[in-house]
């Protein structure tokens, strides 16, 4: 008899420790400061959201968040599947993909959280460092193939461009923004990472490499008046004939002011309708702590002012 019970005991202790491990899997205990979810983050936005979640897990030792870094359209189709509930991208939720949550009665938010910007790197050695817009823009559709195009004294031959990733973000905003819906060129090219692509620029002269501009910063600069030491950085203008008094780099001022043209958004795409540790993530993201290191990374908070630098640059 006494065996029987310690039989029942036992697995009784059993059914509830199977219990829990699968509450705090499905996350039925989830609270806003506690819990276990995954996001899924623009690979663009890694480094940021890295230094988000050393700090936010050190503060809140209960809550575990796993991001999953990988393409704009990854990141959505995990959304649009709720896969995950939480998503850091560089645009809002379209009509189209609002239509499809309200149609299972949940309501979705797109929350803006940072101002970031496509940055344009060259070869150390390329000394064509200065770039309008329109030419931008005919690199990306095919009109302009060789550094000649641009500057015809320059000895390069064919201009290499390369983005991030097929399905970035990057792209998406360059269609739309940039190229105004018109096709991008077939010559374009594409690596996996932000990484990659400098990785890339920097051993080859002709190169012209698209990516983010929180991926640009020299990490040993804490002001982050300065860039990565491989690459060079492009200055960018709206005016036809560039020189070095109408274009501007990707420094955190100009974000700011708007002054920098290839500027865009960075929001957090958010469905939590039980308000739970995504809405608890989100708040410290864009609460004072969240919005701090967003600064530090060389952005623009999108809550928080900052102090505008002057800056000299060198061409």
């Amino acid at each position: 008899m006494c065996m029987k019970r310690g039989l029942f005991v036992s697995f009784l202790c059993m059914l509830m420790l199977v219990s829990c491990k699968n509450t705090r899997t499905t996350g039925d205990n989830e609270t806003l400061y506690s819990g276990r979810i995954k996001i899924a983050v623009d690979e663009s936005f890694k480094p940021i959201v890295e230094e988000e979640l050393q700090v936010y897990h050190a503060l809140t030792p209960e809550a575990l968040i796993t991001p999953i870094y990988c393409s704009e359209v990854e990141a959505m189709n995990l959304f649009l599947k709720d896969s995950v509930r939480m998503v850091i991208a560089n645009r809002r939720l379209t009509e189209a993909e609002l239509s499809s949550f309200h149609a299972r009665k949940f309501f979705p938010e797109s929350v803006r959280m940072a101002v970031s910007g496509i940055a344009l790197i060259i070869n150390k050695s390329n000394p064509d460092s200065l770039i309008s817009v329109n030419n931008f823009r005919d690199i990306l559709t095919g009109k302009i193939k060789t550094w000649k195009d641009l500057n015809p004294k320059s000895a390069l031959g064919d201009l290499l461009a390369v983005f991030d990733n097929p399905n970035s973000g990057l792209i998406h905003y360059a269609i739309d923004s940039i190229c105004l819906g018109e096709q991008l060129a077939p010559s374009l090219k594409a690596r996996k990472t932000n990484e990659e692509v400098i990785d890339y620029v920097a051993s080859t002269p002709n190169a012209l490499g698209i990516i983010g501009a929180n991926w640009i910063g020299n990490a040993a600069d804490s002001t982050r008046l300065s860039f990565n030491e491989r690459v060079r950085v492009m200055a960018v203008g709206d005016a036809e004939n560039v020189t070095s008094e109408n274009t501007f780099k990707p420094y955190q001022a100009y974000l700011a002011l708007g002054k920098y043209p290839l500027t865009h958004d960075v929001f957090i795409l958010i469905n939590d309708p039980k308000g739970a540790l995504p809405t608890g993530f989100m708040t410290f993201l864009t609460g004072d702590r969240g919005q701090r290191i967003i600064l530090k990374s060389g952005l623009v908070p999108a809550t928080q002012p900052i102090r505008v630098v002057n800056v000299k640059d060198e061409y």
